[in-house]
């Protein structure tokens, strides 16, 4: 197929003739077969800012592939003719999907109780703890990773090490001299995580790793990595909720949604039986 060109589509886009199509003066840039595409179809393509050259590349372009698809679509509704009934039912029964779940996902949106408090995580999770067995390690840590040869090492490595909250707080103070920390070890991570993070401890056995109190000083030929471990909870055991947390939010609310659901499917045949909107011969 020829493409339209460039000269074709300006003299278009920009005259001020009308073809007229069975009565019809809207102005028409391109046909295939007994289908039109018009010029209002290619408002809203391009944006307010788009050069006059682009403009016409992105309306060629666009006209192109109506064509293409025009094209494509006669020689399948012609090579598929036996099939017609069927893509009918699709359509049919695609159309009246779309329809129902527009209207569940609109009346979810208003009616949806969202406000979850810590009591309603509490008791969910006290009422599935078994759901929640981990898949993998997670730990309680801090770590940070400084350069070998970085001003005041001995005295980072010294308040890293230690357990007092004055020392974590000059530690803080310090983050500009870190290449990389995480110095709240009260947040479960995920071991993978870790290692993505820092690499260099995937030479360390995984065993040692995961060992409560354990602290890990190691170091590659730019940088050193230093790891103190707090808690450590291991596959299959229950995940804590404070980590779960987010998880349970959102199947609380999947719940709440089917049972909206569900109570709006119910009031709407009762109101129907009552009015005798429907029968069941």
């Amino acid at each position: 197929m020829r493409n339209v060109s460039y000269i074709f589509i300006l003299l278009i886009l920009n005259s001020c003739n009308y073809f007229t199509i069975k009565n019809d003066t809207r102005e028409v840039v391109a046909r295939v077969g007994d289908t039109f595409l018009y010029k209002e179809d290619l408002s809203g393509i391009t944006a307010s800012s788009t050069s006059s050259q682009d403009s016409l590349l992105i309306s060629n372009n666009y006209i192109n592939n109506w064509i293409k698809q025009q094209l494509l679509l006669s020689k399948a509704q012609i090579n598929l003719e036996n099939e017609i009934d069927k893509f009918e039912d699709l359509v049919k029964k695609y159309r009246e999907d779309l329809y129902i779940n527009s209207y569940k996902e609109a009346v979810v949106k208003e009616y949806l109780n969202t406000e979850i408090s810590n009591e309603d995580i509490e008791q969910f999770y006290e009422g599935n703890k078994q759901n929640f067995k981990l898949n993998e390690e997670l730990l309680k840590l801090k770590f940070i990773k400084l350069g070998k040869d970085v001003y005041e090492k001995k005295e980072i490595i010294k308040l890293f090490k230690s357990k007092k909250k004055e020392d974590l707080d000059k530690l803080v103070s310090k983050e500009m001299s870190l290449k990389l920390n995480h110095l709240n070890d009260s947040v479960w991570i995920k071991y993978s995580d870790l290692v993505t993070k820092i690499p260099i401890l995937k030479t360390i056995d995984k065993t040692d790793l995961l060992k409560k109190g354990n602290f890990i000083q190691k170091e590659d030929s730019l940088s050193l990595y230093l790891v103190a471990v707090n808690a450590v909870l291991n596959r299959n055991e229950v995940a804590p909720i404070s980590y779960i947390s987010p998880t349970i939010k959102q199947m609380i609310l999947h719940q709440r949604k089917l049972l909206l659901i569900r109570n709006i499917e119910e009031t709407l045949i009762d109101d129907a039986s009552k009015k005798q909107q429907f029968e069941i011969y």
